[in-house]
């Protein structure tokens, strides 16, 4: 791939998902405010196309990653995901599965900016960027358990390790939410901002930063302190647990009650 170091920006944008290239920085945006930039597949699908040219580019190096409108990500589109995983193969072959691998095995820096509400993938994907910074609204969790599934992407590992086992089983099975003051307290963060676009900025900032530096030093680093082995067992492992769930009878009336708007009733499933 030609590098893109030397051009003013390339921008693309598909899928709710916008791309671009300013000097050395690669920036992927989610661009659907209207569905509280909810993922779908298509949406997964081109964040790891975004994330495969970066790591392609000599030139590109490092990436920043943010959302539009109030919310950073509340997770997947539940109506596409349902489609995407309504047979149990289809859960550890789908495009989250291929970003999720992409984004936890990716070597150059990934910086994100977070605002407002950030649950599921919204989470787990910061703990594979090595700088992020949130705005004081913040609300970042990841109720697996009351979706009748488990924590996926590695962050059953890394967010006790982050954060301590007590704080990361409550957002896992209680669903509690970090504050932006608590994602910085505990270490999920690196600084909080007031709004978002002063998020954006400092975000924007590190990502230069970082650009300049050894690129090789920054890879190494990097990979000292996230080692790749166990990190994959964890996923494979998650993976697995993950789909047999979700075809579970816990998951399918966790969804239903979503789709209908009311609270779940787990009492009859044993």
């Amino acid at each position: 791939m030609v590098s893109m170091t030397n051009t003013a920006l390339d921008q693309t944008e598909q899928a709710d998902i916008r791309v671009s290239v300013s000097g050395p920085v690669l920036t992927i945006v989610l661009t659907r405010p209207d569905k509280r930039n909810a993922l779908t597949q298509a949406m997964y699908a081109a964040m790891t196309a975004g994330l495969e040219q970066a790591a392609a580019d000599p030139g590109i190096r490092s990436v920043l990653i943010h959302g539009e409108g109030s919310v950073f990500c509340s997770g997947n589109d539940i109506a596409d995901f349902s489609k995407a995983n309504s047979d149990s193969s289809a859960a550890t072959e789908n495009e989250a599965t291929r970003f999720i691998n992409t984004i936890a095995t990716f070597e150059k820096p990934l910086v994100a900016a977070v605002q407002g509400l950030s649950t599921g993938i919204g989470l787990t994907m910061l703990l594979h960027c090595d700088v992020v910074v949130v705005t004081a609204d913040a609300k970042i969790g990841a109720p697996f358990v009351p979706l009748g599934l488990c924590p996926e992407a590695g962050s059953s590992a890394i967010l006790p390790a982050r954060i301590g086992y007590q704080k990361a089983y409550a957002v896992f099975a209680l669903g509690q939410r970090l504050s932006g003051d608590e994602a910085v307290a505990c270490g999920l963060a690196l600084e909080v901002q007031p709004d978002l676009q002063a998020c954006v900025t400092a975000a924007a900032g590190y990502a230069d930063a970082l650009a300049l530096l050894p690129a090789e030093s920054l890879r190494a680093t990097k990979a000292l302190m996230r080692p790749k082995g166990s990190l994959d067992a964890q996923i494979t492992a998650e993976s697995q647990v993950f789909a047999k769930l979700l075809s579970g009878p816990e998951a399918a009336e966790a969804f239903s009650a979503f789709r209908e708007k009311r609270k779940p009733d787990f009492s009859k499933i044993s």
